[in-house]
């Protein structure tokens, strides 16, 4: 860890953290949510709600891919992610759903403010974000796509959309 420059596991838990909460909506993938858990610890995501049928830690697929990033990573569970949002709203996030539906805004074109702080949505591998979880967010995002598929993994899709509020937002101590 030391030549590499990086953390350790209880420093990480003190450092300055993305005003980013991940929510995961019914992502049936155990290694899509250990890939999830390791891009969150790599850009410092605040921590993870995982809602539904979400398998929480400790799973061995779950850590085949995240690494060790589930026990770093703070995360809750909810039995639904109407729960979740319900939280979110009273500690005054602003919701976004990524998903493609009427009037979504690109990713490239959505610029997070400083002054917030953000909860992004992640759905289902096949249904995508519930539609209550649509209806309950402030906006929702989208990836263009412009190949012969309409979507991408959610685990890619996670990481290419955390990287963005990364870029555009400033790390704060928790």
């Amino acid at each position: 860890m030391l030549e590499l420059q990086r953390l350790e596991p209880e420093q990480y838990r003190h450092s300055a953290k993305l005003p980013l909460v991940v929510v995961l909506d019914d992502v049936r993938s155990e290694m899509n949510v250990g890939n999830i858990f390791r891009c969150s610890d790599a850009f410092a995501v605040e921590r993870i709600m995982l809602c539904g049928i979400t398998a929480t830690p400790p799973k061995p697929e779950i850590h085949k891919t995240a690494l060790g990033a589930e026990d770093t990573v703070s995360w809750q569970y909810f039995a639904s992610v109407g729960q979740a949002i319900e939280e979110l709203s009273r500690d005054g996030y602003t919701i976004c759903s990524i998903e493609q539906v009427h009037n979504s805004v690109p990713l490239q074109e959505f610029e997070p403010r400083n002054d917030r702080k953000y909860a992004v949505i992640f759905g289902n591998e096949v249904k995508g974000v519930a539609q209550s979880a649509v209806d309950a967010s402030d906006c929702c995002l989208e990836l263009p796509q412009f190949g012969t598929k309409h979507s991408l993994n959610v685990a890619n899709t996670a990481a290419i959309v955390i990287w963005h509020f990364l870029t555009r937002l400033k790390l704060q101590n928790p």
